[in-house]
């Protein structure tokens, strides 16, 4: 598969095979297109990421693939901060369904509610900068408006997770490990009662 250089914000992945070679791309390739952003590329990000999550929610296999695929919007569509999220989000819904879809969407409103609540918490430089990019600080009506959304809690514990999963070096698997698991995930929405891919 070839990537286009260009942006690409409406492509959606259709098959396990098609992410899996996705997220193999994202390595080398960096949030930033002058690589000035975090010190980890997105492959090693993703893979941190999602195996944080594995640690913290082993049985929750739907917010580990959300942590593995959150940033994909940085390839699909390169220098779009503030739009990453929801190019994510529309790529990977037919395949992994609404509730990582959902995650992922949400992991950059979870960065803005996260220095509303806890202003003390320390971000990475890039994310400090994204932060205006990606509209600020919430405000108490946003904040109060962002934890009544049933998946606040798992966006959150995803955005943790994505702030953690950027240090250089760190030995946390490869990208063919978490192939069985996108099959599961993916396989549970042609189940009956699971609703349309």
């Amino acid at each position: 598969m070839e990537l286009s250089s260009g942006p690409v914000p409406d492509r959606t992945v259709g098959s396990v095979e098609e992410l899996m070679e996705l997220l193999h791309a994202c390595r080398g390739a960096w949030d930033t297109p002058d690589r000035s952003g975090d010190p980890v590329d997105l492959h090693d990000h993703a893979l941190q990421t999602s195996h944080l999550l594995r640690r913290s929610h082993p049985a929750d296999k739907e917010l580990q693939v959300a942590g593995l695929v959150h940033d994909l919007g940085h390839l699909l569509h390169p220098g779009d901060d503030a739009g990453h999220a929801d190019t994510a989000a529309r790529a990977v819904r037919p395949l992994l369904g609404d509730r990582v879809a959902g995650l992922v969407r949400l992991h950059v409103p979870a960065k803005r509610y996260l220095a509303a609540v806890e202003p003390d918490r320390t971000l990475s430089p890039q994310s400090a900068l994204t932060l205006r990019a990606q509209g600020g600080v919430m405000g108490p009506e946003e904040a109060a408006a962002f934890a009544r959304d049933p998946l606040a809690e798992d966006a959150v514990v995803l955005r943790q997770a994505d702030d953690a999963g950027k240090v250089v070096g760190l030995d946390v698997g490869v990208m063919e490990d978490w192939r069985p698991v996108l099959e599961l995930v993916a396989a549970r929405l042609d189940q009956p009662g699971n609703g349309p891919r």
